[in-house]
């Protein structure tokens, strides 16, 4: 794969981004067990020196590997990001029938995140049948300690290790309800443990409640959280109960269809 570049351009392709050389270089060696500088710079169409800084780049972040005769290679990182990658589609894709139905049974916005380092991220949203909606989009990272997918993802964890990530975070007041303290969230991690279900009271955005339930696979691991968001107008304080076990009972089924 050669990477396009100006020959007008005295700065050898200084208008093509970093992300495009990058992705360009990886693609290259790709298709090779093992190639030196001098080939893939002809292949690529970069200079050395700007393909051996890109290089050292990638060898230092552990994606590319240079041996003892300056033979670079592929190392299985790539591999463990594109297999994180497909099986978020893979629960996503499995997940959606069932999101959709609990979508239609309660009327609101269904999302499932999964845990993406220190937050969140959703990788499923199923719009509200209502016309205001919650502003949000597949990709998204939230917090942890604020959000009811964030705190049924960290309740997974065992105590201490929750109390080691508690401890490094600094719990950002986003609203008046915002939990702050660290001892109050840890107490809050072991009710969710006990009854199998969080709750967001308006703790990341006013006029929002939520409430989320674990999706498990077959280790039993908590893999994700399920959650269904209300504006709080629409939510029926009479009817949570019932809003608890249509999540929970959702998150089982694809819980089931993850070998849990």
């Amino acid at each position: 794969m050669v990477i396009p570049i100006d020959p007008a351009d005295k700065k050898a392709g200084s208008h093509l981004s970093s992300v495009e050389r990058t992705l360009g270089i990886l693609e290259c060696l790709s298709g090779h067990h093992k190639i030196n500088l001098e080939r893939l710079a002809e292949e690529t169409g970069l200079p050395k020196p700007t393909l051996h800084r890109f290089l050292s780049t990638l060898v230092n972040l552990g994606y590319v590997f240079r041996d003892e005769n300056d033979q670079y290679s592929l190392t299985l990182r790539m591999f463990s990001v594109g297999s994180k990658g497909l099986s978020h589609m893979d629960l996503a894709q499995d997940a959606r029938p069932v999101a959709e139905n609990l979508g239609k049974t309660l009327g609101e916005t269904v999302h499932m995140g999964v845990l993406d380092d220190d937050m969140a991220m959703y990788i499923l949203k199923i719009e509200s049948q209502y016309t205001i909606r919650m502003y949000s989009r597949v990709g998204k990272r939230i917090p942890l300690y604020c959000t009811a997918i964030g705190k049924i993802l960290l309740a997974d964890k065992s105590e201490d290790d929750a109390k080691k990530i508690i401890d490094i975070m600094e719990l950002v007041p986003f609203t008046r309800t915002t939990i702050v303290g660290k001892q109050q969230l840890q107490q809050e991690l072991k009710q969710i443990r006990e009854r199998g279900f969080s709750e967001d009271l308006q703790e990341h955005e006013e006029g929002i409640r939520c409430i989320a339930a674990p999706v498990r696979d077959y280790s039993k691991r908590v893999i994700a959280g399920l959650s269904v968001s209300w504006p709080t107008f629409r939510f029926d304080e009479a009817k949570r109960e019932y809003y608890i076990e249509s999540v929970k009972k959702s998150a089982d089924v694809i819980s089931a269809l993850m070998g849990y």
